[in-house]
Order: C-alpha cells, then sequence, then structure tokens
C-alpha cells in the first residue's frame, strides 16, 4: 500500500492537460484536493490502495475544470422568479405560460419571470397591460433576457405605488408615455421598485436555489465560477453552502459597487477583502459603466437608431472613476460591465489612471463595440477582455434583430472582436452571462468556434472573429484561471488543484456543432465528484 494513497484516480483516460510540459496523458491522480500524479497507469499505480475511488474511464476524454468566466448564480436582490420565459417566441405563448403560472399560483401571490423575449412585443409594443388578463388579476413582473429590462402588469405596478416617472441614482427609467408607466422597467433601480412590493423569497428558498443552480453547473461540467454581482450576504451564504457540504463550484464572488453608495459604504465593504473558505473567495468589485445596446442604455460615441445611448449607467462618471481608484488601491480587481464603445472606452481611461496593486489586472465585461484605437490598449495596459460568446448567436444574418438594427451596418465590424484582442496579446476570458443566455460551456465554446447558433449548419459565420478549438478551451481554463490569478487552476498536472471536467468526446478535436451532444460524464472538484453521469 502507498505511504499516501490518492482519494481519487482516473485511468485509462484520454487527457488534454494543457500543461506544455506533458500535454497528453492517461490517468491523473488527486489526494488532499490536489493533483498528484499525472501520466499513464503505470505513474498512477503506485498511488491506489483500498480506499481510493478508482474510476476506469474507458476511453473518455479528460480535461481541466471548465470554468465559466462570467455567471449569475447565487440568487440576487432581483429575483428571477419560476416562470421560465426562454421558449416563448410569440405574445400568445408568454399569455399561455402566463396563465398556466397563475393555476399554480397561490391566492394573493405574484408571478415571476424571467428570460422574456424583446421580439414578441415588436408589434404591439411593450406595455404591461398586454399580459394582464392573463395573468388573471395577479400581479406580474418578469425579467426580459437581456436581465437589464423588466415588464410589471398594470396591477404590480399600483401595489407598488408607481404612477409615474421616478428619478434614480444610476441610469434607470421608468418608461411612460403621457406621463403613465407603460409598464417597461430600465435596469435595476426601476426594477427594484416593483420588485419590493413582490413577497420577497425566505433565505431557505434562496438557499434551495443556489444549491439547485451550482448543481446545474455541476451537471455541464463547470466546476468553477466567476460571479458577477454580490454583497456580504453572498458571502454568509457561501460560507454556509461550503459548511453544509453543498458547494459544487469553486466561486469568485465580487461585491457590486452601485452609484448611490456612500464611502462609508465603500469602506464596508472594502473590509471583505480577503474573505475566503476553502472554494470561494472575495477580493473583486464589479461596477456598471452603462446597461445593453437592446434597451438603449449602453453607452455608445453615437446614438442609436433610436436616438438612444447617449448616457452612462453612472450619472457622474467622475465618481465611477473615484470608485475604481478607492478599490483598485486597496487591492481589489476591478470588473465593469460595458457594452458600448463610449463605455468600454472610458472604463479604460478609469483603469489606466488608478493606482494598482502589483499583479492585478481589471476586467471588462462584455465589450460588445470597440474603437479601433482602443483595441491595443487591453494588452497595452494591462486589461482583461470578459467575453460571452453566445451572446452575438442572437444576432441575424440579415441585421434584422434589435440589437443590430440599434447599433446599424456601421458599427457591426466593431462588434464582439474575440478574434482581433487575442491576436493583440490581451487576455480573454470566455463565460456565458446565465441566466442572459444558457450556461453550457459546450455552447460557449460551440460559439466562440463558429460565431453563429450551434446546430444551425446553413448559416455562414456573422464576421472573421472566431476562435481556434484550443482557445476556445482555454478560454474556459487557463485563460479563465489567470484571469482571478489563479495559477494553480486551468491546468493538469501536479500540484494544481483537482478541478477535472470528463466528456465522451475531447472538445478540441469535437466538430463545433456536435459539442452540444458530447455527454459530460463526471466532473470533479478539489478531488471530489461533484457530477457523474450513470453511464460512467
Amino acid at each position: 500500500m502507498p505511504a499516501t494513497a490518492a482519494e481519487l484516480a482516473l485511468v485509462n483516460g484520454r487527457v488534454r492537460t494543457l500543461d506544455p510540459e506533458r500535454p497528453a496523458a492517461s490517468a491523473v491522480a488527486v489526494t488532499a484536493g490536489r493533483i498528484v500524479a499525472v501520466g499513464d497507469a503505470v505513474d498512477v499505480r503506485p498511488l491506489i490502495g483500498p480506499a481510493t475511488e478508482t474510476i476506469d474511464l474507458g476511453g473518455a476524454a479528460v480535461v481541466p475544470g471548465l470554468i465559466d468566466g462570467h455567471v449569475h448564480a447565487l440568487p440576487g436582490s432581483i429575483s428571477m422568479g419560476s416562470l421560465d420565459l426562454g421558449d416563448a417566441q410569440t405574445l400568445d405563448d408568454v399569455r399561455a405560460r402566463l396563465a398556466e403560472e397563475r393555476a399554480r399560483c397561490e391566492p394573493g401571490g405574484w408571478i415571476v419571470g424571467w428570460g422574456l423575449d424583446r421580439g414578441v412585443f415588436a408589434e404591439a409594443g411593450i406595455r404591461g397591460e398586454l399580459i394582464e388578463e392573463a395573468a388573471g388579476g395577479l400581479p406580474v413582473l418578469l425579467r426580459f433576457a437581456d436581465f437589464h429590462t423588466a415588464l410589471a402588469s398594470p396591477r404590480a405596478l399600483t401595489l407598488a405605488g408607481v404612477d409615474g416617472p421616478r428619478t434614480f441614482a444610476e441610469h434607470a427609467e421608468i418608461v411612460c408615455v403621457d406621463g403613465v408607466p407603460t409598464g417597461e422597467l430600465r435596469e435595476a433601480a426601476a426594477t427594484m421598485l416593483v420588485q419590493s412590493a413582490a413577497p420577497a423569497p425566505t433565505a431557505s428558498q434562496r438557499r434551495a436555489t443556489a444549491v439547485e443552480n451550482l448543481r446545474r453547473l455541476a451537471a455541464t461540467g463547470i466546476t468553477a465560477a466567476h460571479l458577477m454581482d454580490g454583497d456580504p450576504s453572498s458571502l454568509d451564504m457561501l460560507r454556509d453552502l461550503e459548511d453544509g457540504g453543498d458547494l459544487r463550484v469553486r466561486c469568485v464572488v465580487p461585491m457590486w459597487i452601485k452609484p448611490e453608495m456612500e464611502r462609508d459604504e465603500w469602506e464596508a465593504l472594502a473590509a471583505h477583502r480577503d474573505a475566503r473558505g476553502r472554494r470561494w473567495r472575495a477580493g473583486v468589485v464589479k461596477l456598471f459603466m452603462d446597461g445593453v445596446v437592446d434597451s438603449g442604455t449602453a453607452w455608445l460615441d453615437e446614438p442609436d437608431a433610436d436616438g438612444a445611448g447617449t448616457d452612462p449607467f453612472w450619472p457622474d462618471p467622475a465618481r465611477y472613476r473615484e470608485a475604481v481608484a478607492f478599490f483598485s488601491g486597496r487591492g481589489f480587481q476591478c470588473a465593469t460591465h460595458a457594452c458600448g464603445d463610449r463605455a468600454v472606452h472610458e472604463v479604460l481611461n478609469a483603469y489606466r489612471d488608478a493606482p494598482r496593486a502589483a499583479g492585478v489586472r481589471h476586467r471588462i465585461e462584455h465589450v460588445e463595440l470597440l474603437r479601433a484605437e482602443d483595441l491595443p490598449r487591453f494588452a497595452a495596459e494591462g486589461v482583461i477582455a470578459s467575453m460571452q460568446a453566445q451572446h452575438m448567436t442572437v444576432l441575424e444574418p440579415d441585421g434584422g434583430d434589435g440589437w443590430s438594427r440599434r447599433v446599424g451596418p456601421q458599427r457591426w465590424g466593431r462588434a464582439y472582436r474575440a478574434r482581433d484582442l487575442h491576436e493583440s496579446g490581451a487576455w480573454l476570458v470566455l463565460g456565458s452571462d446565465w441566466p442572459v443566455v444558457r450556461h453550457d460551456p459546450r455552447e460557449g465554446m460551440a460559439a466562440a468556434r463558429l460565431r453563429r447558433p450551434p446546430g444551425r449548419r446553413d448559416r455562414g459565420p456573422w464576421d472573421d472573429q472566431a476562435l481556434t478549438a484550443l482557445q476556445a478551451l482555454l478560454g474556459y481554463t487557463t485563460w479563465a484561471a489567470r484571469a482571478v490569478g489563479h495559477g494553480d487552476q486551468g491546468r493538469i498536472a501536479p500540484g494544481c488543484l483537482g478541478d477535472l471536467t470528463v466528456l465522451a468526446r475531447d472538445p478540441v478535436d469535437c466538430d463545433a456543432d456536435d459539442l452540444l451532444d458530447d455527454p459530460v460524464l463526471l466532473t470533479v472538484v478539489d478531488g471530489e465528484v461533484t457530477h457523474r453521469d450513470p453511464s460512467l
């Protein structure tokens, strides 16, 4: 029996290590959460003892544990609710789903849902009265798929006391016609006015939602996630999940810094910089420089086709720069949401001018539009581009979708420039932005390679910004790990974290259109199996 037996041994596999010292292997052993051997059966056999969990992979492919570089997996301040409208293609579909949900609701309850497609209102316009009858008098609050816009029914607006326009500390809006709210709510502050009138989920419900969300991530091979909105209560939830053995995914969670926060609130959040557990840590802040193109809240160099896009999320950009300097100077990594070209430019300037701790690289999330002169700044100024390839798969080749119509053909060539950013030397990290789009990393890798919806072989790529198969995998592994300073993650090598994903076929060798049908057989975090397909 070996002196220190491995806790987990995977044998008879095809291991893509992403480690230049040993790119391929057939066996891996993990002890105390760390990889202790990588090689062939002869290298791992001496570490196998009676208590070792040994799994014969039967030739399946092993890659470093997949990492989602941008996801919203913990229940946030704005509830998603239970009604998923992601597959509702028409207004009649939405009404039918509301009627079904109404039958399940308790008397006096609310219908709260998410995933609403703006396209279903293309003809009728976005108006809450269109869904009132289907809800049978119950108040309704539905989040659009962009998660920056919501629709409230007239009953919900009445219960929330929303009867006209309001002024917010951030760039938010209660959309009104002749002073009367239509039900459309733009950005979080406006949505929260209505959300606060709905019954809040209990602590046990929030915990159950978090456990289920993390289970879903693990089932698609995800071993780690960069969560993109948090506060001290998020850290408390992670502590509780870890203590209860329910933290299936390794998490980095930022503090959400909002425009209305005062300096004493910044100080209170800064105290959590070094908070951490075995599988989670803080040390990051999340800020917003703009909203999204679809609702006209992205900050653009030139107005969009509807004359919108001229305002930042922080009404006083100088205050945003002050926040960046405050947290950057205290050793935090800053991650800023910026979709529009003007927003990206201003964030780059703020990062350039802020004091920064050695080794810290700040991030820009989404980078949908980008000035030509700003592209080389990412590499030159040490800024990470965090991108989500699935976002552009909803674009129509003829430009008939809402995003393309608003930005116009003159700006298409400056959109979602993943390949150009990588080739410029910028650090790139890939993620999903779930629940805005599906979190499946196989779909994310396929979209990054295809630049169109996976499975739609009848379509050509939307542009020439495709990544290679290996680059797509790196974006979900090694590159994602280094983006948060985790050098012991994203590779399969002795001393690295015992985070592994096993698929039937190597995602690099698999045809991109077939990736979604490549079964996830095993997900391993810290040497613990967090998902196992019954076939293995």
